[in-house]
């Protein structure tokens, strides 16, 4: 995905915290949601963009044939170096790769995965312009994008305290994440950039924790806002981690911890 100042970077300690603790909690429940929606036997070329640490990717190499050509590709060197290594030994084509700029021809792919990814690139109907280029006609985009921060609500719980610490500073990219929960827009763009028949539908989830503590763990260390809150007090980084364990713990469980979470699945054909 196009990176600019504007947006977060996942490096250094980011993906490892991300892949342990987020990545279970958030990402897993959906997983196998996505996969079950695709006909693997129709698909001889598949793009995966914005696969982070892997989570959907796995997935995805297991229901592939094993002579598809499967291309898993983000912009982060530190988190694809993670999925790399949980992947070792699969068949997948590993790159680096600007979802609005895919180095493909026209018509050559057959299904392409964005899994909470397109929330982060700046011009998202140029990179839907650009996946309609390279799928073959019937190819399938399918993507999922997280439900209003609101209907998500042990990552509402970080945000929220998060803001009570950072205020006015917080950075330009703090809502990004949670920024595409419009389905009628999502259908409108996909429309806009040639798709010819679009359908979303909202799933709901439990992220699920083996205690508040690591959830807590995990949200103040495994994403972006990890380097605003080191940037403007590291003693804040325990304070902050104290106060989302205890409010997870109240309202969720202490162990396990459950909360409700909510995301948009989405499916575009050419």
């Amino acid at each position: 995905m196009n990176q600019t100042p504007a947006e977060p970077h996942f490096s250094g300690s980011i993906p490892g915290n991300y892949d342990q603790y987020l990545a279970p909690m958030f990402f897993e429940p959906y997983a196998q949601d996505v996969v079950n929606r695709i006909d693997s036997s129709a698909v001889s070329n598949a793009l995966e963009i914005g696969c982070g640490t892997g989570r959907v990717t796995r997935h995805l190499n297991k229901i592939l044939s094993p002579v598809c050509r499967f291309v898993a590709s983000d912009i982060s060197p530190d988190m694809l170096a993670i999925a790399k290594e949980r992947l070792s030994g699969a068949n997948i084509d590993w790159k680096i790769i600007d979802a609005e700029t895919l180095p493909f021809e026209h018509s050559s792919i057959d299904l392409i995965v964005c899994y909470f990814g397109y929330m982060f690139v700046p011009d998202k109907v140029k990179a839907y312009a650009e996946a309609m280029r390279v799928l073959r006609k019937g190819g399938m985009l399918l993507m999922a994008t997280w439900d209003k921060l609101e209907h998500n609500e042990a990552s509402f719980v970080f945000r929220k305290t998060v803001k009570n610490y950072l205020g006015d500073t917080l950075p330009e990219w703090y809502k990004l994440p949670f920024s595409m929960h419009d389905p009628g827009s999502i259908k409108k763009m996909l429309i806009q950039a040639g798709f010819v028949k679009v359908s979303s539908e909202g799933v709901l989830k439990m992220s699920y924790a083996e205690s508040a503590a690591k959830a807590a763990q995990g949200l103040v260390k495994g994403g972006s806002l990890y380097n605003e809150i080191l940037k403007r007090n590291p003693a804040w980084v325990d304070e902050i981690i104290s106060i989302v364990e205890n409010e997870l713990g109240e309202k969720y469980g202490k162990v396990p911890m459950e909360a409700p979470m909510s995301a948009f699945i989405t499916q575009g054909w050419k």
